[in-house]
């Protein structure tokens, strides 16, 4: 019988694919589809579920901030998705690793019929030795009166893709390398928890908003994550996205950022 393979899932954030400057950041796409090309070629299932294409879309358009009108925005969304993807199947296939992307809005994976397309369809690519690039599907998500499609940001996808598909670990990248017990870009002296097996109402309070302009996701949303990996017996792993290639020391178990689960 053959053994089971580890399923990992990683989730990227836009700030660590786009620069202090709203350029693309070239080398942290390339370091991760070096990384989880790497560990696919190694025998891993890997998924990822990936932030960006409204950053992307900034940068392709020469634009700094955000339009307000959402057409805008979703249009934005529509020509960064094109850009990603484009960089991302560039760099895997450097690597030797082909990628299927899937866009999903939260009624997909919230309707019995459309979830099970879903999964069927990642179960397919991972046996296919491709890795499924997922993201929110911006430029059709909407969230008005009861038609409820959208995330409330990717720290959510992820965690729902994980619980869904089984995975064994979520890893996900941030623009902060652990879980702190208070908010360390206000307090020098703020510490890093290494360990989380239970979310205390303590731990929940020391959670704070996101610090970077282009992200929707802030701590509070990677407790929520953390949550709902925990709560179907999963672990989750919170960590710097400053290098991707981190994710081989997480794999490995080493003590980087902070692990959520017992």
């Amino acid at each position: 019988m053959a053994e089971k393979k580890q399923r990992i899932v990683v989730k990227v954030g836009t700030s660590s694919l786009i620069l202090p400057n709203g350029q693309t950041n070239l080398r942290a796409i390339d370091r991760l589809a070096f990384t989880l090309a790497t560990l696919n070629h190694q025998g891993y299932e890997m998924v990822l579920v990936s932030s960006g294409a409204m950053g992307v879309g900034l940068a392709s358009q020469g634009l700094r901030e955000r339009p307000k009108p959402i057409a805008k925005q979703q249009a934005l969304a529509a020509i960064g998705q094109t850009e990603l993807m484009r960089i991302y199947s560039q760099r895997f296939l450097d690597y030797q690793t082909k990628v299927g992307q899937l866009l999903l809005t939260r009624d997909v994976l919230h309707f019995p019929v459309s979830r099970q397309h879903v999964l069927n369809t990642i179960s397919t690519l991972l046996d296919d030795g491709v890795v499924p690039i997922i993201n929110e599907n911006d430029p059709v998500s909407v969230d008005e009166l009861d038609h409820h499609t959208t995330f409330s940001d990717n720290d959510e996808l992820s965690a729902l893709v994980a619980t869904r598909i089984g995975a064994d670990l979520l890893i996900v990248l941030s623009d902060i390398d652990a879980f702190y017990d208070k908010d360390p870009h206000k307090y020098p002296d703020a510490q890093p928890i290494r360990r989380v097996e239970e979310l205390t109402p303590e731990l929940r309070a020391a959670a704070s908003g996101s610090s970077t302009r282009f992200g929707t996701g802030g701590m509070v949303t990677k407790l929520h994550a953390a949550a709902t990996t925990m709560e179907h017996h999963q672990q989750m792993v919170l960590c710097s996205g400053a290098d991707p290639r981190i994710i081989f020391r997480v794999v490995k178990g080493e003590a980087v950022g902070t692990r959520f689960g017992k």
